[in-house]
């Protein structure tokens, strides 16, 4: 094992990352992401993640694409891929599967827990519920751009996910904004979490899947 694979401080580690893309997704539900920058730190408890997998899956980028930004799809797991929606939002994954398997999880909300004051200056608004309910919104609270992409989660001192505590109950239901591939329950999410985005159908999961 390398220097690189080894978690620092209490953070998540390269084996984390570097499981099927669906379970990861559900795992990463209460963790803890941090984002540390010049103006301060701030952090949330991650309650609602997509999974997209490889080729194979229809609504992921590596189904339709190879270069660009989408090949860290394809690069070692613990690696944030950071792409722009629709022109206008940065959004944040973290690339997982072992080597030579292809994945990456969405994280659409979290629960704000540090630098909630400078969340609420990047976003312009004062609701703690609406700092971060949703992908873009996350990127913005957490002051997290395009520059992250490619930033190794397991190592930076700029991003890193760290363990949490796991919610009493999982729902999953189909993932949101996407046009093929919606009969896949693959978002997952905290039943009843007031930090999860807008988009709450789901069915709870048993605790022992």
């Amino acid at each position: 094992m390398s220097a690189g694979d080894t978690p620092t401080e209490a953070r998540l580690g390269r084996a984390f990352f570097a499981r099927d893309t669906v379970s990861v997704a559900r795992a990463l539900l209460g963790a803890v992401l941090v984002s540390e920058r010049s103006e301060g730190r701030t952090s949330g408890r991650i309650v609602e993640t997509e999974a997209y997998l490889g080729p194979g899956d229809p609504a992921s980028h590596a189904a339709r694409l190879r270069v660009g930004r989408v090949a860290a799809m394809w690069g070692r797991p613990g690696i944030a891929y950071v792409y722009r929606s629709y022109g206008l939002h940065a959004m944040l994954n973290v690339v997982t599967e072992p080597d030579g398997s292809t994945g990456a999880v969405l994280l659409r909300a979290v629960e704000p827990l540090d630098g909630i004051d400078l969340m609420r200056r990047r976003r312009g608004l004062e609701p703690v519920r609406l700092l971060a309910s949703g992908p873009g919104r996350l990127c913005q609270a957490l002051g997290v751009s395009l520059d992250d992409h490619g930033l190794d989660l397991v190592a930076s001192d700029r991003l890193w996910i760290e363990p949490g505590e796991p919610p009493a109950s999982v729902s999953a239901g189909p993932r949101i904004g996407i046009s093929r591939g919606l009969e896949l329950p693959w978002r997952f999410f905290e039943t009843g979490g007031r930090f999860v985005s807008a988009h709450r159908r789901g069915e709870p999961l048993p605790l022992d899947r």
